[in-house]
């Protein structure tokens, strides 16, 4: 039972059987199209021949004479002779009956025999002359009608049912027309479909066997194949793999070489021999891989010192300056982050803002953020709106973004005398304002797409102004993205919530306030994110005594 399971759940047998459905399938499809085409096609002939039939013994009846054959019951010369010669013919084209009738045009519902000829072969026994029947069906009612009234010149009706223990058949009709062209009687030739059965039968058989003949050479040749050129090999690897598991040793040199010539087959054996010697060299080499992890980790903190070198760490930034504060935070969630903040003077009344969000973490990101830090600092002096100074950044990160990063970055610029500030978004958080003795709120503003994404990308400005005393509050979506241990999210509602609790408190305080709510949120689960914020509060050109 376990080595027939083993069977079906195989390559080849799962292979084989989609194979054989596959030709079954074809062989369907092949059926019935040979079945439809060779039906009408025999169909058709047999039409044909009918008519010819009809044609031929229609030029031997003499509509004009009709009502004298069926007055006199037939017996003059000429009939005789025309009987004799539909006979003939109903023998020679295998005919079963070759007839003419006298319709009733009243209702279409009889007709009298005027000639009636069988086959000799049939077992039919012919009609008297003027012999009275009701008409068969409606359909033959119909042609009838069409032929006397409106000009049908032939119809074939073909049955093959309800033929009262007759054999299918098909009925060619044409009229017989007197000198002036009215319609004075019907001609009719019926023809067995037995030969259609027959050669449709006949037909089938042909194409099943020939399917199945196939069937069994392409099951044959296609298990051959597998086993040789798939299946075998394959078996061999997966046997050489498990001894490799247990043994964690090199096994017997060139034992997974020449296995199959099949590309798919081959790559793997080269792959698995591969892997194996990989395997040993790295086992062999751990001591090395692991002085190499320790040189490695301590770049990393030699990195993390460079870049926390690079952010304004030093608070207060500018002590003689008075009329504003700021203080700011970065938190990376590996040693090293993509998140970065940066503020500096433009001249003497104007400050930039920056708060950044560099995708992924790591290495790659505080390269990237390095890198448009530096672009966004030496644009920005050289004068111009957020919204253009971005705008140039996003195309030089463009120029040479290989690894198709991208960062979302708020940029602003505060006019220090008036609290005015120029503002462009490129999809990053919208910042949150405290005004002097209210609550913070976010600030809705207009978003531009992310840099270093899309060539041509512009940003628009929008102005925030600040009143004396009034804060502003940027951060990257590592705070409302602050995980606990359940996956819940920390939220912009409870951001915002932990802003208000330090509304009184300076930049410095502010930022302790959110942080220690998102410590509280997260407890020990571990951190996912860059955590970043910035705090500036405005107090106008009177300054305040610190």
């Amino acid at each position: 039972m376990k080595r027939l399971k083993q069977l079906r759940s195989g390559l080849t047998y799962r292979t084989v059987r989609a194979v054989v459905l596959l030709l079954l399938v074809f062989n369907l499809i092949v059926s019935t199209i040979g079945y439809v085409r060779f039906t009408n096609s025999l169909t058709k002939e047999y039409t044909d021949a009918a008519f010819r039939t009809a044609d031929s013994a229609a030029t031997l009846v003499d509509a004009g004479s009709i009502d004298r054959y069926l007055s006199n019951g037939g017996i003059n010369a000429d009939y005789q002779v025309a009987l004799s010669r539909m006979q003939v013919l109903c023998n020679k084209q295998d005919a079963t009956l070759l007839y003419v009738i006298d319709v009733d045009t009243s209702d279409y519902g009889r007709f009298a025999s005027v000639f009636n000829t069988v086959n000799s072969q049939s077992g039919f026994k012919p009609w008297k002359v003027g012999y009275v029947r009701e008409t068969t069906n409606e359909e033959y009612r119909q042609i009838y009608r069409d032929m006397y009234e409106n000009g049908l010149e032939r119809a074939v009706v073909t049955r093959t049912s309800n033929l009262a223990g007759n054999e299918p058949h098909i009925t060619a009709l044409v009229p017989i027309r007197k000198t002036d062209g009215t319609v004075r009687a019907i001609l009719c030739v019926q023809r067995p479909m037995s030969e259609l059965q027959t050669g449709r039968t006949g037909f089938l058989t042909w194409i099943v066997l020939t399917a199945l003949v196939l069937m069994v050479i392409s099951v044959t040749v296609a298990t051959i194949y597998l086993r040789r050129n798939v299946t075998g090999p394959i078996r061999r690897i997966a046997d050489e793999a498990s001894r490799f598991a247990k043994e964690n040793s090199a096994g017997e040199e060139g034992a997974l070489t020449g296995l199959s010539n099949t590309y798919e087959v081959k790559t793997l054996a080269e792959s698995i021999d591969k892997m194996e010697h990989d395997t040993l060299h790295y086992i062999d080499n751990l001591t090395t891989v692991t002085a190499e992890k320790e040189r490695i980790g301590t770049e990393l903190q030699v990195a993390k010192e460079i870049q926390e070198g690079e952010l304004p760490s030093i608070f207060p930034p500018f002590p003689d300056r008075k009329e504003f504060d700021i203080f700011a935070v970065m938190t990376p969630a590996k040693v090293i982050g993509g998140d970065f903040y940066d503020f500096f003077l433009l001249d003497e009344d104007h400050i930039a803002l920056v708060m950044a969000d560099v995708s992924g973490k790591g290495v790659p990101a505080a390269l990237f953020m390095m890198v448009t830090k530096i672009l966004l600092h030496e644009r920005a002096l050289l004068g111009g709106t957020p919204g253009e100074v971005l705008t140039f950044v996003n195309e030089r990160l463009l120029q040479n973004n290989k690894a198709d990063m991208f960062v979302t970055l708020w940029f602003g610029i505060l006019e220090i005398p008036t609290g005015r500030i120029l503002a462009a978004n490129a999809g990053h958080e919208d910042p949150a304002v405290g005004r002097k003795g209210q609550r913070f709120e976010l600030v809705k503003t207009k978003h531009g797409p992310i840099m270093g994404a899309i060539e041509g990308a512009t940003f628009r400005d929008t102005e925030i102004v600040l009143g004396e005393g009034d804060k502003l509050f940027l951060y990257t979506d590592g705070v409302p993205e602050a995980t606990d241990a359940n996956d819940k999210l920390f939220t912009l509602d409870r951001m915002v919530t932990a802003l208000n609790d330090g509304t009184d408190a300076d930049p410095h305080g502010v930022l302790d306030a959110v942080q220690h709510h998102v410590d509280a949120f997260v407890g020990d689960a571990p951190q996912f994110d860059d955590l970043t914020m910035l705090c500036l509060e405005w107090y106008g050109n009177a300054g305040k005594d610190r």
